[in-house]
């Protein structure tokens, strides 16, 4: 399982690797790509794996715990996020790096502007966004209280759905885990369509616009030309 390019990327690699202890590196990661700005972390993947560990006896940690633990990783580290953003502001913003890309940013910012505080919700679930967007949330100043309760909201759903899925789906398919990249590959272009799809109705919305504009174009040259006829 070893074609996930990165080892450290690899949730068995993981388990294998450091054992009991894989909890608490994924916890770790958690919040890592929720608040430090490194979106190219497993976060997805991770959550999938450690249901699925837990539904097969692999990883020997209470459900309901690790939840609330996982939860609580990307609660903090969306909190720490924000007040990167808050603090550091525009100068993070319009930096332009191997990692922290200003196309990351902008990105993210056209997703909070649409969406406004639901984005902290449905960001979570977009790679890259789910990094990114709470920086934007303290650069543009959302309110703490009202980023708060998004906030949490977002990284409960997230935690949940993602990993719940894994559990139930060890339990239902056993065999699950022997196939554990495939599943994970999966959950990487489920979780790719919210972007997809934004990217399509921006461009349908540009090819709206361009439209709109050139059919204005055209009618004012008609009008145009109707006076001159009738001089």
């Amino acid at each position: 399982m070893h074609s996930l390019s990165t080892s450290w990327m690899d949730p068995q690699w993981l388990l294998t690797h450091f054992g009991s202890q894989f909890f608490w590196v994924s916890v770790a990661i958690v919040f890592v790509e929720c608040g430090l700005l490194f979106p190219i972390l497993p976060g997805d993947s991770l959550l999938f794996a450690i249901g699925l560990f837990i539904s097969t006896g692999d990883l020997s940690m209470n459900l309901v715990v690790g939840l609330v633990i996982l939860s609580l990783a990307a609660f903090a580290g969306n909190v720490v996020g924000y007040e990167i953003g808050r603090a550091v502001g525009r100068p993070l913003y319009e930096r332009d790096g191997r990692i922290l890309k200003k196309k990351y940013f902008d990105d993210s910012h056209a997703f909070f502007e649409k969406h406004g505080a639901k984005a902290l919700v449905l960001g979570r679930f977009v790679p890259v966004v789910r990094t990114f967007i709470t920086v934007v949330a303290g650069v543009s100043r959302m309110d703490r209280r009202h980023f708060f309760v998004w906030s949490g909201v977002g990284a409960v759903l997230w935690v949940w759905i993602v990993t719940l899925l894994g559990y139930f789906l060890g339990n239902s398919f056993p065999a699950l885990k022997n196939h554990l990249e495939l599943a994970i590959l999966a959950i990487v272009a489920i979780s790719l369509i919210p972007m997809v799809v934004e990217v399509v109705r921006a461009r349908r919305g540009r090819t709206s616009d361009e439209t709109v504009g050139d059919d204005a174009v055209a009618h004012d040259q008609s009008v145009d030309d109707l006076r001159d006829d009738r001089v």
